[in-house]
């Protein structure tokens, strides 16, 4: 049986068009490239990356026995291509995916070094009502939540950010049935949910879903945290759907878990009657499986290495 306490949300991937351009971006935000997998007769290369100061509990573990991992996928080709462009999942006919997030120890100081970077708001502090969140974007036109893990009052007069102290804190997706989602990520991914807020005057609720690791109390400094955005209605409509990231027009490709033992994992997954994208012994590569979630969200299973060694990653 596997024991699914010990897995872990361990990356989402973003599809990028300049892959340096996204590296010295993320770079800037504090994370660290960890690994690098280049495929050249496929044509691709995949980068991960992820926040790996001493502060910060996965310091210095296997990419695949991490939360919060960022993987950035490269196309060869695409940057020289004047005509590529990203899909951020933001606005049809891609609208799906929605960001992901960082935490800071200091969001008016964060945001302020960002912007002298010369680096593009899709939202600062300032703009709208919610003076307590910024989103930038990346070079592709990704938006990154900045989220504060004090309050405003405790920051207002430090003018000071340490990088070391940022944290990869969730990635956003938006779902057409709420319970249907929250039945699969609970029950079959057998994550636990750790906060609801309800929205009745906008008409949407957001849940946090995540795995039992780092302060549970603090949710601004722990890390794998999944954001389902819901807005209600959207399940009584027939013909409402999300777009995936991986059809036409892509962008964001898969959430990522790892697992204590892949085979068991799979059965584990088989006996709660999820829909398969590629079981192991699909395809070439046998160290891989991809389920779909209620919105055909891509998630990709892998074992963590960490745990039991498998695969030369």
């Amino acid at each position: 049986m596997t024991d699914t306490s010990k897995w872990k949300m361990n990356h989402t991937m973003l599809r990028v068009k300049d892959p340096e351009a996204s590296v010295k971006y993320y770079s800037f935000l504090g994370m660290k490239q960890i690994n690098k997998m280049d495929y050249p007769e496929n044509k691709f290369c995949l980068y991960f990356l992820a926040y790996d100061d001493a502060k910060n509990e996965s310091s210095g573990k296997h990419w695949t026995g991490r939360q919060g991992v960022l993987e950035l996928t490269h196309n060869y080709g695409t940057e020289k291509d004047e005509s590529f462009k990203i899909n951020n999942g933001n606005s049809d006919p891609g609208k799906g995916f929605g960001h992901i997030c960082v935490s800071v120890d200091n969001i008016q100081a964060a945001c302020k070094r960002i912007e002298d970077a010369g680096y593009k708001f899709q939202k600062k502090l300032t703009d709208g009502r919610m003076r307590h969140i910024a989103f930038a974007l990346d070079p592709d036109g990704y938006w990154v939540e900045i989220i504060g893990q004090k309050s405003l009052e405790e920051t207002e007069k430090v003018e000071q950010t340490d990088i070391g102290r940022y944290r990869f804190n969730h990635s956003m997706i938006r779902v057409k049935d709420a319970q249907a989602s929250l039945k699969f990520y609970q029950e079959a991914l057998g994550m636990k949910l750790y906060r609801t807020n309800e929205n009745p005057d906008n008409k949407f609720n957001l849940y946090f879903l995540g795995y039992p690791e780092g302060d549970p109390e603090n949710q601004a400094y722990r890390e794998g945290i999944i954001e389902l955005t819901w807005n209600y209605g959207t399940e009584e409509d027939p013909n409402f759907k999300y777009h995936n990231g991986n059809d036409e027009p892509q962008g964001f490709g898969h959430l990522c878990v790892s697992v204590d033992d892949l085979d068991k994992a799979c059965e584990h997954l088989e006996q709660h009657g999820v829909k398969w994208k590629k079981r192991l012994t699909e395809g070439r590569m046998k160290d891989v499986a991809f389920v779909f979630d209620p919105d055909n969200y891509w998630i990709e299973v892998i074992q963590n290495q960490s745990m039991k060694q498998t695969a030369k990653w």
